[in-house]
């Protein structure tokens, strides 16, 4: 069964990778993200990621296709991506000193079997300065990053600790989607383990 993840992100690449598949098509979404107003993040990120699966699925009926979906959220607003380095700034400012809720979707869909979930961690970052909030948006790191962070690379070095699933913050809930997998006939640990024999 050929695999798909509707995603050009390298760290979902990477932590599929990890996971133990090498062995799969990267297709990314290529849709406009659109959802209801309203929605709260957990059901936001599960209705973009189910979105970018139905995308890709309808290319690719018989593949089974793995796509994720992430938010950043302070005190109940959304924060995607950066437009720009102000608005980088901002939500930098914004997340100084304080606790945010990451929040990761994922979908997985073969056929007319579709299974959606979400997972929530919450990040604590340290007190920022203006120089370092500067510094950080002018590596370029945080432009193509919900929240204006990524924990996995040098916007480790804002945190102070998490408390939840380490991945979802990364932006794939590798526990979840190994779970979900395993509904679709694919178990990860087995397939690793008959490749070690």
């Amino acid at each position: 069964m050929e695999m798909i993840l509707a995603s050009q992100s390298p760290r979902r690449r990477e932590l599929l990778r990890q996971m133990g598949f090498t062995d799969f098509r990267v297709v990314p979404a290529k849709g406009e993200e659109r959802s209801p107003e309203g929605l709260a993040p957990g059901p936001l990120v599960e209705y973009l990621s189910a979105q970018k699966a139905e995308e890709v699925a309808r290319a690719w009926p018989e593949a089974l296709v793995i796509a994720s979906d992430t938010v950043v959220a302070v005190d109940g607003e959304v924060l995607g991506k950066p437009r720009d380095r102000e608005s980088a700034l901002r939500m930098l400012r914004e997340l100084s000193g304080r606790a945010n809720t990451v929040y990761s979707g994922v979908t997985v869909r073969r056929g007319s079997l579709v299974r959606t979930e979400h997972e929530a961690a919450k990040v604590f970052f340290r007190t920022l300065t203006e120089e370092e909030i500067e510094a950080y948006v002018d590596t370029g790191e945080p432009m193509d990053k919900a929240g204006a962070y990524g924990i996995q690379g040098l916007g480790a070095l804002l945190v102070e600790r998490i408390e939840g699933d380490y991945f979802t913050v990364v932006g794939l809930p590798v526990c979840r989607l190994g779970r979900i997998l395993t509904g679709f006939g694919v178990d990860a640990l087995a397939l690793a383990a008959k490749r070690s024999q």
